[in-house]
Parts: C-alpha cells; structure tokens; sequence
C-alpha cells in the first residue's frame, strides 16, 4: 500500500506513511517544470525524507503531451529521453517501480491506427525496458484513453520483457471503456502484468482523484477490493487521491501487514 505524494503534501504524506508502515508514490518528478529545473534539490530533499519509510517506493513518470510510439521520430526522442531521465532519478533514490502512460489516442478506433500504434510502441517499450533494466527498475505502463485492455496486453504479451509490467487505473477503466468492457475484462486480461494498481473515485464523467467514500463517487470499493486483492502478483495498491484527508478516510477499507501491503 502506498500513498500518492504530490509536490505539495509531500512531507505530510511521508508523515503517514512512516506512522502506519506504508509506502510513496512520488508525482514531482512526473512534472516538466520540475524535470527541467529543481529535481536535483528535490532528488536530496526527498532522499532523506524517504529513508524511514518502510513501505514500497514507486514513481509516477511524466506524461503531459508525451506519446510512445509516435509516427514523428522528434516526439519521441522527446519522450524516450524524459522516461529515461526519470528512471535514472528512481534509481538514485531507490524507487522500485515507474509508472508511464500507454498513450493510445481512445478516440481512434479503426485498424489502421491500432495496428501502427502497436509496432511502434514494440520499438519504443522494448529499448526502454532494457535501459530500465539496466538501473533495476520495473516500468509499470498505465491505462489511461484505452477502451480495450487487449491494447496494453497484446504490447506486453508481444514484448515478453521483465522489466515491463502493467498498472491499472481503476478510475480510467471505469471512465474510458468500451460498453462492452467491463472492470473484470481489465483484472482477467492484464492478470499476468499487474504489479500496480491506482485506487480513487470519480463521478463516472470526469477522472478526479477522490476518496473512497466520496458522496458523488460512482465506484464501490466495498466490491471492487475483494478482487483486486485476488490478483497474483500481490501489486501496489496506490492511494491516487489529491488530498492527504482522502487517503487517511480511505485507509479504513484495509487489514495491513507490517511491510504496508493491503491483504485480503
């Protein structure tokens, strides 16, 4: 189990992760502003702070107007070489896992545009895995616009990579799927890769980073946590909510183990 620490309750959320044996997901270096200007003193600043947190560490990669697999060869160089900056950065503070956007455009349903973005992202996905396996970290990719899981499993079944994994975003899957998908055809096709999970609620329009019990939220976590908890790999179950007294409400939901892990 861990907890989504943005760039301004950062401090607050290493608090109380140290306080009930929880772990950190870092959202700062996901910013251009900061990958382009403070990360080195934010890099010592959150080593230190995260040296008595004994749950997991990941990170959240950066992803505004970023796309793997693109037809243009100068977008992702772009793109290859802020994932590359970020992993480096995850090494040196010893975060285990990073999280990166699939980026398919979900608007565009026709063969054309699936089949090209697919070989492209084998080329992408495929040297970066090797370049994060050279630092001993896990790449998780992100559902985000896709409305088929096949999307991301077809990848990573082709790519066949260790260091590529999966992380469902529960809120995006209920928001940006096909009718005829449903959350379980999520859980029962990406089954194999998931070693990360991204917990919120939202109103079923909009992909807001509420707590569990928000009185607008559409998603029952009362239902949806017995499955998550069923999956195999016992993945990070990551508290994606924009503010700390989301997350403390949320942690009700939970049986912990020692090490932060959520239990069935």
């Amino acid at each position: 189990m861990a907890l989504s620490a943005g760039i301004g309750n950062f401090h607050d959320c290493v608090q109380l992760a140290c306080q009930r044996g929880l772990g950190i997901e870092l959202m700062a270096f996901s910013l251009p502003q900061v990958l382009d200007s403070e990360w080195r003193a934010l890099h010592k600043e959150y080593k230190a702070a995260l040296a008595d947190v004994a749950g997991p560490l990941t990170m959240h990669g950066p992803f505004m107007d970023l796309v793997s697999g693109s037809p243009d060869e100068r977008i992702n160089m772009v793109t290859y070489g802020r994932y590359e900056h970020v992993i480096r950065i995850a090494a040196g503070l010893g975060v285990q896992q990073v999280v990166f956007h699939a980026n398919y455009i979900g608007l565009l349903h026709n063969d054309f545009y699936r089949q090209g973005w697919h070989q492209r992202n084998v080329d992408f996905w495929g040297p970066l895995g090797d370049y994060a396996k050279a630092y001993d970290v896990v790449i998780a990719i992100e559902n985000m616009w896709e409305f088929d899981p096949t999307i991301i499993s077809n990848l990573l079944c082709e790519l066949d990579h260790p260091y590529l994994k999966a992380c469902i975003d529960v809120g995006h899957a209920y928001l940006f799927s096909d009718p005829n998908v449903g959350f379980d055809d999520w859980l029962e096709t990406m089954r194999p890769w998931i070693i990360e999970l991204h917990l919120n609620n939202n109103n079923g329009v909009m992909d807001e980073h509420h707590g569990f019990d928000w009185e607008q939220g559409v998603l029952k976590y009362g239902e949806i946590l017995p499955k998550l908890r069923a999956l195999p790999r016992n993945p990070v179950m990551v508290l994606e909510m924009d503010r700390l007294e989301d997350m403390k409400s949320s942690l009700r939901y939970f049986e912990l183990d020692a090490d932060g892990r959520a239990r069935g």
